[in-house]
């Protein structure tokens, strides 16, 4: 019996993301697939890895974001070990956010 993990995941979704062509639509696209408990999730750990990019700390984080430590762990693992997604975007994001 295969898990779930171990099937080839679907395509789909990724493509469906790279052909939405704006934030408004990427935002109404991601209210529909999910829970507003998971759309927090996410932009919370959003948040966590650009406040960890400037170089905040924990405690300066946890008090912006509300995050827990686990959370904030989390990301600053993904963000200096991961697959490289947030090293992807977030050099992206500081370009926009540079005066």
């Amino acid at each position: 019996m295969s898990t779930f993990l171990e099937k080839e995941p679907s395509s789909a979704l990724y493509r469906a993301l790279l052909s939405l062509e704006s934030e408004e639509e990427c935002r109404t696209f991601l209210q529909d697939l999910c829970t507003v408990s998971e759309l927090k999730a996410l932009e919370q750990r959003m948040e966590v890895a650009l406040l960890l990019d400037e170089g905040r700390i924990y405690s300066d984080i946890l008090a912006h974001t509300g995050a827990s430590s686990a959370t904030i762990s989390r990301v600053n693992r993904c963000v200096r070990y991961g697959a490289g997604g947030y090293q992807a975007v977030l050099p992206r994001l500081r370009k926009e956010r540079a005066p």
